[in-house]
């Protein structure tokens, strides 16, 4: 099969007035950035508050593997296979970053005969939204030392000031760095450090923010660093957040795009699900629902972290109700969490797989603790063993699951029309009671203590004494009935990525805790997690090229 940026780029894609018509939005409520993407502007909204909202379904996946489950291209994928069964279907979908793009992952957009188009632009600088988040965030960064540059009026502690610069690359050497080298002419000599822009706070916030007012205030709201008298400072404390509401005003409209069948898709936010919550925008999925019969939305990584963040965080903010989840899953990947080797995965392995399943197994009881009704899709390759097949049929049927093999990246919507009439009949029987995991006013540990006790399995939570110092801190200003945002490997159900499968008799360590009081979480960290990720010995970067037709090649 071709690649897919060839498969891609031979693809007949439409004037995107042409897919906008699809879901009744009228040309003068388009803003194009080309023929082939548009963003949507604020009079939409307005026009469609009356409208019903479509069913929400949420799209999620085991835990990851180097070998790729294909959650983006299933969703992709059944998108497509709604439509071509009579359902006017809108595909939610983050936008990638530059970092896993030019490093270890490559492109972000799908993959087979289920992409969203134009993939370059995807992939590349699209409407810009990651590159407006980014000058958001570094303008704040600028306001800070140039406050402390023109007299310190705040008393800013400088060895307390916890608002880092962003970059939306991965590169290692900016973790840590010293700022304001050569003099006082050059402001003040402090440590600093940067994050790649999706991992900035204000993209948790872009991606949360229900409308301008409400972007505003949360940027406003941002913790920027401590007084030299400990005193919490914050962005509006620096004037800054009307400013920084300029730079996102365009970029916090939804962008509309098409795939490979021109059906349509919302394209909007991108936080990562290790870091923060690992969904696309509110703004783009309560347009969406508007706007279509069925809604799919993705979360990030696997289902014990996008999952878990959508059903505890960006469901209960925007007051969604999830009608099913679709829960993606692989016979390769599900042997490699048995003990097999990435390069042995394709060979039939009943031994394997029986070890494996219990990772998938978990998944199921953990989607079912939020009372939505899962639809199990097996990702097909070729050359499946049917014995394997069936093995995972029947685990399904154990606990009370649909199943569908979804065959979309090699053929399209027309490999998901199975999935499709599976999940329109969920759909249709309404047996989804969502319910989150745990309430607001329990206190901080106790929320901490219910996802890893239900989500992960583990046995018990340690919590650091610096840990326990923020909780009390926390709790302090009254700031203690946030959602918990876990910031974990995505690897495993544990903190240690090399736990795989189902692990047992383990304890989470919740090393620190981060007030994010503009995104409106409280980040509780497991393990170590980069927000400033390293490129690989080998990094994508090194296959992508533009050839003499100035066609870009290699980019996935």
């Amino acid at each position: 099969m071709l690649s897919d940026i060839k498969i891609a780029q031979k693809a007949k894609i439409k004037h995107i007035k042409n897919i906008a018509s699809k879901i009744g939005i009228k040309e003068n409520d388009l803003e194009y950035y080309g023929k082939y993407k548009a963003k949507l502007s604020e009079n939409i909204f307005q026009k469609t508050k009356n409208n019903k909202n479509g069913d929400l379904v949420l799209i999620s996946a085991i835990n990851p593997t180097p070998l790729g489950e294909g959650k983006t291209t299933t969703m992709i994928g059944l998108g497509q296979a709604l439509w071509k069964i009579g359902k006017k279907a809108i595909i939610t979908i983050r936008e990638p970053s530059l970092g896993p793009v030019f490093g270890i992952k490559g492109g972000a957009a799908g993959g087979g005969y289920s992409q969203v188009l134009p993939m370059e632009d995807i992939n590349l600088h699209f409407t810009g939204d990651l590159h407006a988040i980014t000058s958001a965030n570094n303008l704040l960064s600028a306001l800070i030392d140039n406050h402390i540059k023109q007299g310190n009026k705040l008393k800013i502690d400088l060895k307390e000031i916890t608002w880092k610069r962003c970059l939306d690359l991965n590169d290692r050497s900016l973790r840590k760095i010293k700022i304001g080298l050569g003099g006082k002419i050059n402001g003040e000599e402090r440590i600093d450090g940067f994050n790649i822009s999706v991992a900035s706070e204000i993209m948790a916030i872009f991606s949360l923010a229900k409308n301008l007012p409400d972007l505003k205030k949360r940027l406003g709201n941002i913790i920027i660093a401590k007084s030299l008298d400990n005193k919490i400072i914050k962005a509006k404390d620096l004037k800054a957040e009307g400013a920084m509401t300029a730079l996102l005003k365009d970029a916090f409209k939804p962008n509309l795009i098409q795939t490979l069948e021109n059906t349509p898709a919302l394209m909007h936010g991108g936080p990562f699900a290790n870091i923060a919550h690992g969904c696309n925008s509110i703004r783009a999925t309560q347009l969406a629902l508007k706007l279509g019969d069925i809604v799919l939305s993705e979360a990030g990584f696997g289902a014990d972290l996008g999952a878990e963040k959508f059903m505890n965080i960006k469901s209960p903010l925007a007051k969604l109700k999830p009608k099913a989840v679709v829960l993606v899953a692989t016979t390769r990947a599900l042997k490699y969490n048995g003990g097999i080797k990435k390069e042995n995965s394709h060979k039939a392995n009943l031994k394997a797989l029986k070890k494996g399943i219990v990772n998938l197994e978990k998944h199921i009881e953990n989607m079912q603790k939020f009372k939505v009704p899962i639809i199990v899709s097996l990702n097909y390759f070729s050359q499946e063993d049917k014995k394997e097949i069936d093995f995972i049929k029947n685990i399904c049927e154990k606990h009370k699951v649909e199943f569908a093999v979804s065959q979309v990246w090699e053929k399209g919507g027309k490999g998901g029309v199975d999935l499709a009439l599976k999940l329109v009949q969920i759909l249709k029987e309404n047996k989804s009671k969502f319910k989150p995991l745990y309430s607001p006013n329990d206190s901080i540990s106790n929320k901490i203590k219910i996802i890893a006790r239900e989500i992960y399995g583990a046995k018990g939570v340690n919590f650091s004494s610096l840990a326990k110092k923020q909780i009390r801190e926390i709790e302090k200003i009254k700031e203690d009935k946030l959602p918990i945002c876990m910031a974990k490997t995505q690897y495993s159900l544990s903190d240690d990525p090399k736990k795989l499968g189902r692990p047992e008799n383990f304890k989470i360590t919740i090393k620190e805790l981060r007030l994010s009081a503009g995104a409106g979480f409280i980040v509780a960290l497991a393990g170590n997690i980069m927000t400033m990720p390293g490129l690989p010995k080998n990094p994508a970067s090194e296959n992508i090229d533009v050839n003499s037709e100035g066609k870009i090649i290699g980019l996935f």
